[in-house]
């Protein structure tokens, strides 16, 4: 029986890890850094155009917001590595996503998202090395696969699996422009959370 996808609704934004409320449902999570694409890709999966607000400008999700998607709960995290917010503002978002995964919930799958024209990226390395080192499910979402050939995106992906020390069986080449390997991010979803 397959998750509901286009049943999602926003449930709540939360501006600090003090806030969050208390985990009930299995819980995916969306980490990636601030212009990867990150709304794009979550609207896709529940087959929305604006459930999660894209922005031109990056580093607009601020929050970490909740969405309700039939018994569980997708959790999109502020994108990090933005530039150009205060020093302060950027504490506040590290402190939001570390103080996320310090908390006691239901981390049933989180989605790593790294923009697949890129080697692999200082913060991208790090946040992969501390998914592992905390032994949370995770899968890495190669976005904006549609910038590159098929024969490209293949190689690239199999770069950066090399660079990231993961098997590539471990990521999902993506477009959420085109589709590609949407379905197959929706049922990585759906066998973390049965």
């Amino acid at each position: 029986m397959g998750i509901k996808f286009e049943t999602a609704r926003f449930e709540a934004a939360f501006g600090t890890a003090e806030q969050l409320p208390e985990s009930t449902t299995p819980e995916v999570a969306f980490a990636g850094r601030s212009n990867v694409g990150k709304s794009s890709l979550i609207n896709k999966v529940v087959r929305r155009k604006a459930l999660a607000r894209t922005s031109s400008q990056p580093g607009k999700t601020a929050n970490i917001n909740f969405y309700l998607v039939d018994g569980i709960r997708l959790v999109d995290l502020p994108g990090y590595g933005f530039a150009k917010v205060s020093g302060k503002e950027r504490q506040r978002w590290a402190d939001l996503i570390s103080g996320y995964f310090d908390q006691e919930r239901s981390f049933n799958l989180v989605v790593a998202l790294v923009d697949i024209r890129h080697d692999a990226q200082k913060l991208d390395v790090q946040m992969l090395d501390f998914l592992a080192d905390a032994e949370l499910p995770f899968v890495v979402a190669l976005t904006k696969a549609d910038k590159l050939s098929r024969a490209k995106a293949d190689q690239q992906a199999a770069r950066l699996a090399k660079q990231f020390g993961i098997p590539r069986s471990q990521m999902v080449v993506t477009s959420a422009e085109k589709g590609t390997g949407i379905d197959e991010l929706r049922r990585r979803i759906e066998d973390a959370c049965n």
